[in-house]
């Protein structure tokens, strides 16, 4: 393994738990991670799936390792070498990039950026960003302000620098069948700006990543679309942060995929050999599913510190709920970022109902030289006695307090602590996630791939318009 990997570990409220309780799940947790690994076989040999697993979408636990294999072997003409072209010709292209798409199609990237840029990047000069794109989200509601305010934002840039890549937007637009509305109208919309903008180069400017059939594949063949990349089958929505759904993004926003496909690959690698009682991914279910069976706990806050990890929070969620949330079971996720959210939900964190494990998201240490508080002549404020005090220190006397105030009221917390916010350490959390979510479904027997409650929605939408 590159990098030290992230840890977990029990607060002081683990003493809620029966002394043993964990050790006792050592068998059903050695075999959920059997089960899970057999998937992949399963998945890989063609042989039929029997029908209490369909949908078998097993293919994102070895796709990190086959494509860094696939990078060895074959450098520029891999995935990863082409994502790595493409991702350099759009920044050559275009100094604004939108990237249309939902749901899993949308969150990854998002998190992806949220983590690991300033949040004001797209307000810094395309020196400062080294010629890398200002990044923008769409296609994930259908809102007219929003995509009204986008769309008039880069006509605008486009009048202002007729003649410069200042000028230019490019489009990555994501969805495997074509057929989600929601990406489907922005792409019809933002695909008008271009071709009206920048004539018979619009169709340099955009890349479709898509399924190798449907709508948008069809569209793309149509239109003469230079570089199209597929998403791969066996790899549901919730679980394709590791494909080109997201690796084209985050290519193209200047990030190390291969970083992000190691860290991956090392965590799998974890989840394989690792013994229980050392196996982050094993020890993360064991302890979620002993607090919900035990204690009642259905609701999981992921409690993220500082500013940057909110919208990983918000991939979770949707990876938790759609995988899990069947049967009328499965834990209700919910993301809080602190320490804003200690003075809103952390009220009813503290003396609300029990039905609550808080897992911290702690980010690590900071990448740039960490502020510290300045001293003052005006001492009103009696902040001199924190002259000198680094921030960080300021933020994990805040974990460590709040940690303390949840054990001496019997409320438990866990900690997922990163190294650092890194390309590598991000790959290891989805990875991490993404395991344990299977290994859930496989322990209480929920399949985790497929999501029929999301489809409903859908027909009725596409009903309610008359659209066949």
């Amino acid at each position: 393994m590159s990098e030290s990997l992230l840890t977990y570990s029990l607060c002081a409220a683990a003493k809620l738990l029966s002394p043993g309780r964990i050790d006792s799940l050592r068998d059903a947790m050695n075999a959920a991670r059997d089960e899970t690994l057999n998937d992949v076989e399963l998945w890989q040999s063609g042989a039929p799936v029997p029908a209490e697993k369909q949908p078998l979408d097993a293919g994102f636990i070895q796709w990190p390792e086959e494509l860094l294999d696939d990078l060895q072997r074959a450098q520029s003409t891999s995935l990863v070498g082409r994502l790595e072209s493409c991702a350099k010709r759009l920044q050559a292209a275009a100094d604004s990039l939108v990237v249309l798409g939902i749901g899993g199609s949308y969150m990854g990237m998002r998190a992806m950026f949220e983590a690991l840029r300033t949040p004001f990047w797209n307000e810094q000069s395309r020196a400062v960003r080294r010629e890398i794109p200002r990044i923008y989200f769409d296609g994930w509601n259908v809102d007219t302000d929003q995509q009204s305010a986008l769309l008039s934002l880069l006509n605008d840039r486009a009048a202002a620098f007729p003649d410069s890549v200042e000028g230019k937007t490019a489009v990555i637009v994501i969805s495997k069948s074509g057929g989600t509305l929601e990406t489907a109208v922005a792409f019809r919309t933002f695909r008008e700006l271009l071709e009206r903008r920048f004539g018979s180069d619009a169709v340099n400017l955009i890349v479709p990543v898509t399924g190798e059939s449907g709508r948008l594949r069809s569209l793309s063949s149509a239109s003469g679309s230079p570089d199209v990349f597929s998403i791969p089958d066996g790899i549901g929505g919730r679980f394709s942060v590791l494909t080109s759904v997201g690796l084209l993004p985050a290519a193209a926003a200047g990030m190390n995929i291969r970083a992000l496909l190691q860290g991956a690959a090392d965590m799998t690698q974890h989840f394989r050999t690792a013994p229980f009682e050392s196996n982050v991914v094993l020890q993360y279910v064991a302890v979620c599913h002993a607090f919900e069976i035990d204690h009642g706990m259905t609701c999981r806050i992921l409690s993220t510190w500082g500013s940057k990890l909110e919208a990983v929070g918000l991939w979770y969620d949707q990876l938790l709920s759609e995988s899990l949330g069947k049967h009328e079971r499965g834990a209700m996720p919910l993301t809080v970022v602190n320490t804003r959210d200690l003075h809103s939900r952390g009220q009813q964190h503290q003396e609300g109902r029990r039905d609550k494990l808080i897992t911290n998201l702690l980010p690590g240490q900071p990448l740039s030289p960490p502020l510290t508080v300045p001293e003052h002549a005006l001492d009103d404020d009696r902040l001199n006695q924190l002259a000198g005090t680094p921030f960080p220190r300021i933020l994990q006397a805040a974990v460590d307090g709040t940690n303390q105030a949840y054990a001496d009221d019997k409320r438990p917390t866990a900690d997922i602590a990163l190294p650092a916010l890194t390309e590598h350490a991000l790959g290891q959390l989805f990875q991490m996630l993404m395991l344990a979510t299977v290994v859930e479904g496989r322990l209480v027997g929920t399949n985790p791939y497929g999501q029929p409650g999301v489809e409903a929605y859908k027909k009725n939408m596409q009903a309610n318009l008359g659209l066949k």
